[in-house]
């Protein structure tokens, strides 16, 4: 054991270098590492010993015994740490027997919006948009894969050798992507989107300054008016938070049916349906996909359908619901801009197979999809409306399109970036509009 942990005198990352370099943190130390390892075997043979079934026990319990473990194993091995180094090492442990080692804090911190690990040394979290790196590590590959085995031991999914890739929703709502060796180099590559208890509502993002008071109203309208719209953007760029705010505005006596491939909606409406995908075996039985689900919520009786992400062949039955009677049917879909959602929604169809020619697809796109509302994640970090564009029908066999409002970064005399929206001026053609004049006179009225 004593050559496995080295004097503090000369590793010791809390006291300045002979160059005054900046002093390194205990717990970010390579030291702190070396100590915690070793405690953390004295600690799980002692529970061994004494046969102790730390799952029944309270968590002040447990803690208790923690912090009596390690500081016989301090004063046996005669470890040099203070007082305050030996409670760091104890609560460290009390998160490795009764939660998630390093990742508990940041899986607790509402602030987190993803928890990126590049191996076991590299752990960075994204808030408010904006990639930072964190201070948590792991001691090896082996302890990051025992946390990830861990979370996802509760869940039925296997992460090994034979598995290598997994994706998997966690309880709290958030979702796990994972890759380890040997289709991973560099060890265990783990991604986990975190998202809100509590969904984004219109206003929050409103003040927030996604978008103005205008779009909102032209939203509210969109909405109430029963028009299918489109959520377009890049990855991160906010398309589930605008979803389930918009979602919000559905009328409570609607029933709102919700298909995804990992669930991750969480829509503030008392009438909520959720379907999600399913992987099949080895061989592939027993996988259900989301065209599946689509094509069996016809049969549910809903009253609008929200598809989560659409990707694949799920398109062409998006389109027909959209086409015959399921008005007011929402989706997003991963693109720049709203022409190239369009030509997306083009490529997918032709994958998943249609065999029309290619000015009846576009006919049934125009008539299926009345507005794509385009959001952007901006380089600081802001997630905004960029566009909320109408889709007016088809043209010289192109889908004709007129853009309602357009986003705008203005420079201050700071320096400062300020947004400004734009109205267009243009009245919509969409006829499912004409009840709710006023929410548009507001919007139109605000634009310009």
């Amino acid at each position: 054991m004593e050559d496995k942990v080295t004097p503090f005198a000369s590793e010791r990352g809390d006291a300045p270098d002979a160059a005054g370099a900046a002093a390194v943190p205990f717990a970010q130390s390579d030291e702190y590492q070396k100590v915690l390892v070793a405690a953390h075997e004295h600690l799980l043979n002692a529970i061994e010993d004494e046969r102790i079934d730390i799952d029944a026990w309270a968590p002040d319990t447990v803690a208790r015994y923690v912090r009596t473990q390690t500081a016989q194993f301090v004063q046996q091995w005669r470890i040099p740490v203070n007082e305050a180094e030996m409670e760091v090492v104890a609560a460290a442990l009390v998160k490795e027997l009764t939660g998630f080692g390093p990742l508990d804090d940041l899986l607790h911190d509402p602030a987190i919006e993803d928890i990126l690990i590049n191996g076991y040394k590299d752990i960075h979290v994204s808030q408010g948009g904006r990639l930072v790196r964190a201070p948590q590590r792991f001691s090896d590959d082996s302890h990051l894969l025992r946390i990830l085995r861990r979370i996802l031991a509760p869940l039925g999914r296997r992460l090994d050798e034979s598995n290598p890739m997994v994706d998997a929703r966690l309880p709290n709502g958030g979702r796990l992507n994972a890759i380890i060796s040997p289709l991973a180099v560099d060890g265990p590559m783990v991604s986990i989107r975190k998202f809100r208890k509590d969904p984004f509502t219109p206003d929050e993002l409103q003040r927030m300054g996604t978008f103005d008071t205008a779009m909102q109203a032209l939203l509210h309208a969109m909405v109430l008016g029963r028009c299918n719209i489109l959520v377009s953007g890049g990855t991160s760029s906010g398309k589930t938070s605008l979803l389930n705010a918009l979602a919000s505005y559905v009328p409570a006596e609607e029933r709102v049916i919700t298909v995804e491939d990992t669930a991750e909606l969480s829509l503030n409406h008392p009438h909520v349906v959720r379907l999600e995908s399913r992987l099949g075996g080895a061989d592939g039985h027993g996988a259900v996909s989301i065209r599946d689900l689509v094509r069996n919520s016809l049969r549910m009786r809903p009253d609008r359908i929200v598809v989560g992400e659409v990707r694949g062949a799920e398109v062409l039955e998006m389109l027909q619901a959209m086409n015959t009677g399921h008005d007011g049917s929402m989706a997003t879909i991963h693109a720049n801009s709203p022409r190239d959602c369009l030509y997306r929604i083009e490529m997918l169809a032709g994958f998943a197979g249609f065999q029309g020619s290619e000015d009846s697809l576009r006919r049934q796109i125009a008539s299926a999809i009345d507005f794509i509302v385009q959001i952007s994640r901006l380089g600081s970090g802001r997630r905004v409306l960029v566009s909320i564009t109408e889709i007016t029908g088809v043209s010289d066999n192109l889908i004709s399109t007129q853009e309602m409002f357009r986003h705008e970064v203005m420079i201050d005399a700071d320096g400062k970036e300020r947004d400004r929206w734009i109205g267009l001026g243009f009245q919509p053609h969409s006829h499912k509009l004409e009840p709710f004049r006023r929410l548009l006179r507001e919007a139109l009225d605000g634009g310009y």
